[in-house]
């Protein structure tokens, strides 16, 4: 008796632990307008001294550009020929961020409903656009010839209409040509040479050179907006932002010339980051939650809503650079690796300290907003000291 005894007391151990470890995993999604649920720093995941010392070295350690952006891009990026602001502006609200465990927040600061631009994490929703077309079948196959969808022009010649899907999101299309008054040459030049040097240099053959360039980023919105035939940011907000409980304050803004026809209207071009203007404008609260689908695999509350083969896609290593995957930063062993972080993290990064770091091993999202960013490797290092 003792033995059936110990072995049912063994069964139903068991099955508690299989229920507690279910449970862990659980992961919370806020409702529209909810306030969002908070879990106890001392849960297990954080102790509260450690994860108050990671808060306040946020706060102290503010992005040390103009809160006036549009003085702070001028300024940021003032070696670049013909540089000039062609789209919205706004200017900032201070230092901001939350961070989740298993959906639940464990801590914020700051006004994390403030809507800022985010600069270059707007390239991981244009990404997510690109990975909804592939999903419905808009956009066959990733290693597609841009040209074949798009044949106005701005992918014929013998170098550009190399250019696939997955060398735009890749960043190593070397596309060349002229976007929005924007050329491709003239952003972000190198440190050497000079203007004739830039424009006259050599191409690399599409696949085997990163160069981070917004012209040629926005050359992937252009296309994308005419083979989704409809602007972004509606995509964006019915198959995505809306589906996962976002607020209706964010926006998305192109140039102020970045217009075209398409089915006999008039459709804008969004940008893929701010340092002209324009880009994702978006409070801290809709950016974890958008970080919230990722970490779970594409799924909202039951729902899928984007494929975990894409998921799974934007963490993949491009050739030439090992720490970029679909518009995603990776931690991986590279020129840009954290060295004292796990190196399954993957994150959006933007200009002023802005981003969406995703870590799914440990159920973790974490955002900020005007961190210095030289800071955030000692950031991260200070919340995983707290775990």
């Amino acid at each position: 008796m003792k033995k059936h005894s110990a072995r049912l007391f063994s069964l139903f151990g068991i099955l508690f632990l299989t229920i507690k470890t279910l449970s862990a995993q659980e992961y919370y999604f806020p409702e529209y307008q909810a306030e969002w649920k908070t879990a106890s720093a001392t849960s297990g995941a954080f102790t509260e001294a450690s994860l108050q010392a990671a808060v306040d070295f946020a706060m102290e350690h503010e992005y040390t550009g103009s809160r006036d952006l549009r003085q702070a891009i001028l300024k940021g990026f003032e070696r670049e020929p013909y540089h000039h602001i062609a789209g919205p502006t706004k200017k900032r609200g201070g230092p901001a961020g939350m961070i989740l465990k298993n959906g639940y927040l464990v801590t914020s600061w700051g006004d994390t409903q403030r809507v800022d631009m985010t600069f270059s994490v707007t390239k991981s929703f244009l990404s997510t656009t690109a990975g909804l077309a592939v999903d419905a079948g808009i956009i066959t196959n990733v290693n597609d010839l841009v040209g074949d969808y798009i044949w106005d022009g701005t992918f014929d010649g013998d170098h550009n209409s190399q250019v696939t899907w997955k060398h735009l999101l890749e960043q190593n299309s070397d596309w060349s040509g002229e976007l929005w008054g924007g050329k491709d040459w003239a952003d972000r030049p190198p440190r050497d040479g000079g203007i004739d040097a830039w424009k006259n240099r050599e191409l690399r053959t599409p696949g085997t050179f990163f160069e981070y360039n917004d012209v040629r980023v926005n050359v992937l919105a252009y296309a994308l907006t005419h083979t989704w035939r409809k602007p972004l940011p509606q995509v964006l907000k019915e198959q995505l932002m809306d589906p996962i409980g976002a607020s209706t304050s964010w926006r998305w803004f192109g140039y102020d010339n970045a217009w075209s026809t398409i089915d006999g209207l008039q459709m804008q071009s969004v940008t893929g980051g701010g340092h002209s203007g324009g880009g994702m404008f978006i409070n801290a609260e809709d950016m974890a939650r958008f970080g919230l689908l990722f970490l779970n695999n594409g799924v909202w509350d039951g729902k899928r809503l984007l494929s975990e083969a894409w998921v799974k896609a934007v963490q993949q290593p491009s050739t030439p650079n090992p720490n970029y995957g679909y518009m995603w930063w990776l931690n991986q062993q590279g020129p840009r690796h954290w060295k004292n972080l796990p190196e399954h993290l993957y994150y959006a990064a933007g200009f002023g300290g802005n981003f969406i770091v995703i870590d799914q091993e440990n159920d973790l999202v974490i955002v900020l907003r005007w961190l210095e960013p030289s800071q955030i490797e000692a950031f991260l290092e200070l919340v995983y000291e707290a775990s």
